[in-house]
């Protein structure tokens, strides 16, 4: 099953909204088959394991493990548990029940009623936190959260700076990190930042250091006070804008209304589930992360912290969870931490 969630991992940020899935395929406790779902739209990864299989004879005597329960409705793909029946496999070994309303348990239901052994919840823990952000969305409704921001080692965001005062952002991570950054950004669907990041910054909020599709790009700008000159509203890539005043969409760029703008945390992660985005990145600023943190709307914090100290400025914000990991990367310090 581990090798089932390695081998899942490499649809990362080409699959969504469809979860992460890796199958393995034994015979006489022997690898003879795997496969994995490479991106959305295309074969699932117990059809990929299946036609991996040099000797298809051997399938009635095999054991296939995927680490979520096989489709049992036709979406873009026909039905795995329709295959797995048609080829007689022996056993099957699943770790986690998938929660989307057009399976949850159905395929497995289908698979027993076949006369096919199963064994299921296996390592069901480790199966969840792979695909967090497909469960997140299917079971609480909204994208699964994480907050990011880079500090300096006494605890500051960047100086207090003001739009057209020509001073250029606070660059706190190294090139290592910022790389990492840019890898984090091409697994996640979506990407958010408020108006004051967007107008002192004019950030790109794409993948440029890093190979894969870029996130699609989420602004908050209330009163729709941002320039067109922008990077973000130059480049022909897609962009969101969360406003009060108007909805509508011209080319790439897609004004969406919010009702109520002081309560923005919670209406824009409801408007992102409706639209099927399981997932968000938010990368400032302090206003935008702190409002989420206020909410309690937020699942990881990623918090860098290097050793370069600028004595006052804008302070981080402050969370309050687990921590998860901790490590260095080139000279700055990555800490995760998970909302409890």
């Amino acid at each position: 099953m581990r090798r089932c969630f390695e081998i899942a991992k490499q649809g990362a940020g080409s699959v969504a909204p469809n979860p992460m899935v890796g199958c393995v395929i034994t015979h006489n406790d022997k690898i003879i088959g795997e496969g994995y779902h490479q991106r959305y739209g295309e074969s699932h990864a117990e059809v990929m394991a299946i036609n991996s299989i040099a000797n298809p004879e051997l399938l009635p005597e095999a054991t296939l493990y995927v680490n979520l329960e096989p489709c049992a409705h036709h979406g873009k793909t026909p039905p795995c548990a329709d295959l797995i029946i048609e080829k007689k496999l022996k056993k099957v070994v699943v770790s986690n029940l998938d929660p989307y309303v057009e399976v949850a348990g159905k395929g497995l239901q289908r698979i027993r009623e076949a006369g096919i052994e199963i064994d299921f919840e296996v390592l069901e823990k480790e199966g969840r936190w792979l695909n967090r952000r497909f469960f997140t969305h299917h079971e609480e409704n909204r994208p699964y959260i994480i907050l990011k921001w880079a500090q300096t080692n006494d605890g500051f965001l960047d100086y207090h700076r003001q739009e057209d005062d020509g001073s250029e952002p606070l660059k706190i991570s190294g090139d290592e990190m910022n790389r990492v950054v840019h890898r984090w950004r091409s697994e996640e669907s979506s990407i958010l930042v408020g108006k004051n990041t967007a107008a002192l910054d004019n950030p790109s909020l794409t993948t440029r250091l890093w190979p894969g599709d870029d996130p699609l790009r989420l602004v908050i700008d209330p009163q729709l006070q941002l320039k067109d000159s922008l990077k973000m509203f130059q480049d022909g890539k897609p962009l969101w804008v969360f406003n009060a005043l108007k909805e509508y969409c011209e080319g790439e760029v897609c004004y969406v209304r919010i009702s109520d703008p002081e309560n923005f945390p919670l209406e824009i992660s409801r408007h992102l589930a409706q639209n099927t985005i399981q997932s968000v990145i938010i990368e400032g600023g302090s206003n935008t992360l702190n409002r989420f943190v206020s909410a309690n709307l937020w699942d990881e914090a990623r918090i860098i912290t290097s050793p370069m100290r600028i004595g006052s400025g804008i302070p981080t914000p402050e969370v309050t969870g687990k921590i998860f990991s901790s490590e260095m990367i080139g000279n700055d310090l990555l800490q995760v931490y998970l909302n409890e």
